[in-house]
């Protein structure tokens, strides 16, 4: 499976357990819909399930005036699947990341969210730039 479609599929699969409260396994066995799973996406769903807490705690300063808890559901789940590539997955170049994810948030949640998750993500790349 090419990292895109695992990306998306991650998404999807990150996106019904913040919503419908299900098991990792069980959402990704959902999305994939019968087809085989994929190590990339296994290790993006359950890497960002289990580093939640830790996630949210490094997105947290860079959304200003927001609180993790009022992001639109898309937009929280695209910068937690971010965060988890810049912390735990250093094989995956930042802009990679970055481009992905304002791709992810424009497929699933219009140009808004787009412009929103470029935003947040592009003050964690200055900062990383600057130290």
């Amino acid at each position: 499976m090419k990292r895109r479609l695992a990306r998306e599929k991650a998404f999807q699969s990150l996106f019904q357990i913040e919503v419908s409260d299900i098991s990792a396994s069980e959402a990704m066995e959902h999305v994939l819909e019968g087809e085989p799973s994929d190590e990339f996406l296994t290790k993006m769903v359950h890497g960002t399930v289990e580093k939640k807490e830790e996630i949210e705690r490094f997105l947290t300063p860079y959304l200003e005036k927001w609180s993790f808890s009022r992001l639109a559901n898309v937009e929280r789940v695209v910068l937690q699947m971010a965060a988890y590539e810049w912390l735990f997955m250093e094989e995956v170049p930042k802009n990679v990341t970055l481009n992905e994810a304002i791709e992810t948030a424009k497929i699933f949640g219009g140009e808004e969210a787009g412009r929103f998750v470029n935003g947040v993500l592009g003050k964690i790349i200055k900062d990383i730039n600057n130290n």
